[in-house]
């Protein structure tokens, strides 16, 4: 599975038609879309897919085609984030009308061509699933603690300094291991 970590943007022009493609890591979607929206006001058709994992690391998946003929653009781009093996990922494809009609055919090859035209361009990387640690150490440690997280890509979330030192942890499991084998006698996992 592969996933982007900012947004990328590409416009693809068919018959005076422009599908204005926007991929974008799922957690920016909401507000991309609303600001889409505003900055776009004659825009005929905002059409919208996505891919992301839920709490329970199962795969959500949803499209609209957004007053398009039924499958002719949701569905479409969907196949293309599929297909890609995308997740945590939106594609959304702003679409200013030309006024020559594409059909049906024509708007599937138009979307799927914008989706393609954005991923190809766009920095992916390989997902790795993220597991959380929260440790407890002595305060005398804390740079050693923190030099080993910045060497061994673990991001320190949060940071609690009432009755003990606690961080809570986030990385991939195959640093946490590294991080934890080095740090075994300095800190306390609860």
């Amino acid at each position: 599975m592969k996933y982007t970590d900012k947004l990328y943007i590409q416009t693809l022009e068919i018959k005076q038609s422009k599908f204005i493609s926007h991929l974008l890591p799922y957690d920016l979607y909401e507000k991309t879309l609303y600001e889409l929206k505003e900055s776009h006001p004659k825009a005929r058709h905002f059409v919208v897919s996505y891919r992301y994992l839920n709490e329970f690391k199962q795969i959500v998946e949803h499209s609209s085609d957004d007053g398009e003929p039924k499958g002719t653009s949701g569905k479409p781009t969907l196949m293309v984030l599929q297909g890609s093996q995308m997740i945590n990922t939106a594609i959304i494809t702003v679409r200013y009308f030309g006024g020559t009609k594409l059909g049906t055919g024509g708007l599937v090859r138009a979307y799927s061509d914008a989706a393609n035209l954005v991923l190809e361009t766009a920095d992916v990387f390989e997902y790795k699933e993220e597991i959380h640690i929260r440790i407890v150490f002595e305060y005398a440690n804390i740079r050693k603690i923190e030099y080993e997280c910045l060497m061994n890509k673990i991001e320190i979330i949060q940071k609690d300094f009432s009755d003990t030192t606690q961080y809570l942890l986030k990385s991939d499991e195959k640093n946490m291991q590294t991080f934890l084998g080095k740090m075994d006698r300095l800190i306390s996992i609860i």
